[in-house]
Parts: C-alpha cells; structure tokens; sequence
C-alpha cells in the first residue's frame, strides 16, 4: 500500500533501500514561493541507522505492514521496561529507547500499543492522556485569583507539568502524553 511523504506520521513503518525504516520525524518545510518539501527522519529496524533526507510531499512510500498488540507496563529494570500481554500473561521486555523520554508517565497496569516486526519490538505508544497525583508543588498563594498562573507540580513517575495556581499536593490530574500539558482534574 502506497503512502505520499506528508502522510507519513511518527511510528509508521516504510519499505525501502532493501529494509524496514520506522518513521522518527516528518516536517514540512515550505519557503515563500519554491515548493515545499518534507524532511523525514528515518530509522533502520535492523541496522539502527538513522537518516535525515528531503522528499517531495507527493513521494510514494511503500508502507510495511507491522503487528500491533496491546500490552500493559508492569516495571522497568536496567535499560528495559517490561510489558504483559493481557491475553497470555507473557512478559515482554522492551528497549528503554522505545519509549524515550515519556517514561515519566508509565504507570503500572497503563496499556501501551508495540509494534513487532518478525517477533521484534520496534516501536511503542503510550495513551494520548494519563492520570497522574501531584506529589510536590509550591502552596497556593491566598488572594492570588488570576486564572492563567500557572506553577511546576512534580508528578508520580517524575513528570514536570504546570499546572494552575489552585492545583495542590495529591491531586489527581489528567496530562497529554504527546506535549508534556496539563488538561484538567481527573475524576
């Protein structure tokens, strides 16, 4: 199956020079009146080579097919994080790499997507949101009624997050995986 270059999305698998490459990054780069173009981050799942190389955005890629499945976190040892599968009870353990910098919202029992490819894990994905306790912030300052201060809360699991003035030490909060935001109170 075909796919055109500003169709390529992070974690999508591509067939080409005689290998499967993982999508990193895909920019768009546009300048004033010459076309645009895509500069698209790639990484070898066998090799680990990574290249950096421009495409037209109506390039066709070839798309590799990659098996999906549903896992959840149980704990992480050294520079693996182990994952079950909820159907057989297996534990997998995957590369700390995969997951990178979001670590600091894997909790136990959270469902995290990894792609295999031939019984491998080459990518994983963690929900769009979490639920996080605020374990350390600064004390809500009295009078302060500005709605758009915001302060740094330490969560569970290390993550910094600003979150509004009103928010204090143990409350739940829902955070967006994919930029680090603060989104509300959690039920």
């Amino acid at each position: 199956m075909g796919v055109k270059a500003i169709d390529l999305r992070r974690g999508m698998a591509v067939s080409m020079k005689n290998g499967i490459w993982i999508v990193v990054d895909n920019q768009k780069v546009a300048k004033g009146n010459w076309r645009s173009y895509q500069v698209i981050q790639l990484k070898n799942l066998t090799t680990g080579q990574s290249i950096e190389d421009r495409f037209r955005v109506d390039e066709q890629f070839e798309q590799a097919i990659l098996e999906h499945k549903e896992m959840e976190y149980i704990f992480s040892e050294g520079a693996t994080h182990v994952l079950m599968d909820p159907t057989n009870y297996e534990q997998v353990p995957i590369p700390a790499e995969l997951i990178g910098d979001a670590k600091v919202y894997l909790m136990p029992n959270i469902p995290v997507v990894v792609a295999f490819v031939n019984g491998k894990p080459v990518t994983a994905e963690l929900p769009n949101t979490v639920e996080l306790v605020v374990k350390d912030t600064p004390p809500e300052v009295k009078g302060a009624t500005a709605t758009n201060v915001m302060k740094e809360a330490m969560c569970e699991g290390g993550a910094k997050v600003k979150v509004p003035a009103f928010v204090i030490i143990g409350t739940k909060i829902k955070v967006d995986t994919r930029t680090g935001e603060y989104l509300g109170r959690a039920q």
